[in-house]
């Protein structure tokens, strides 16, 4: 119980909540599940009236095609949530497949939490809304990026783009990226194979630096006010 405890109070959906308020009123409604890698959790049209807190794994967002390609639109890992964008919405279907991609544990809780009064003290039902609202207008954001970086016609300028993007968000030029290579492949919709091409190519270039998902980035400089400037 003190593991899950701490675990909940990780994330940013329970970091505000004393300690007694989600050991008392909010753990009581969670159910723990535990999931091997490759598990579908969520496919499209599938109703979805609960949403969990990963506490472990990691679970891709995507869309998968008939042809058995797929875009991928963000990966969740430790902390964050699942389903926080579909409980509020009408009809609660998703538009989308959520698929674990490593061993993964989540803790869920129903939506009626954040959307029912008297489940919870009414002051701490609204900071679980806001928080909830917050996080989805923060995916929000992200997808509006995501979108930008995909309006980008050439191969070079996407992978540019991303990772201009990832190293303003940080503040750094040095950073891993969330995103295996394959992973990284369809978030742009491009060839892995090509993708690699390309990377290894701006690396003979001198652009950047790379082991697996740890990029230094050379065409990005720090600027004295925390933001990162290209050279």
């Amino acid at each position: 119980m003190e593991m899950l405890l701490e675990g909940l109070k990780k994330s940013e959906l329970f970091a505000d909540f004393p300690g007694e308020i989600v050991a008392d009123c909010i753990l009581p409604h969670r159910q723990i599940q535990e999931y091997r890698k490759g598990l579908c959790l969520i496919r499209p049209q599938q109703k979805v009236s609960r949403f969990g807190i990963l506490l472990s794994g990691k679970v891709n967002i995507m869309h998968i095609f008939m042809e058995g390609s797929y875009s991928l639109i963000n990966a969740l890992r430790p902390g964050e949530i699942l389903g926080a964008d579909l409980i509020f919405t009408r009809s609660q279907l998703s538009p989308y497949h959520a698929v674990t991609a490593a061993d993964t544990r989540i803790a869920y809780f129903p939506a009626e939490l954040a959307t029912r009064p008297g489940m919870l003290p009414e002051i701490w039902r609204a900071e679980l809304t806001r928080q909830l609202a917050a996080w989805i207008s923060n995916g929000n954001i992200k997808k509006e990026y995501r979108l930008a970086i995909l309006s980008q016609k050439g191969l070079r300028e996407r992978i540019l783009m991303f990772l201009t993007l990832q190293a303003s968000r940080r503040q750094t030029t040095s950073l891993a990226i969330p995103f295996s290579r394959e992973e990284l492949a369809a978030y742009l919709c491009v060839n892995r194979s090509a993708l690699s091409r390309e990377l290894s190519l701006m690396q003979k270039e001198g652009l950047i630096t790379f082991q697996k998902n740890y990029f230094h980035l050379h065409f990005l400089k720090p600027a004295e006010n925390g933001q990162i400037l290209p050279y």
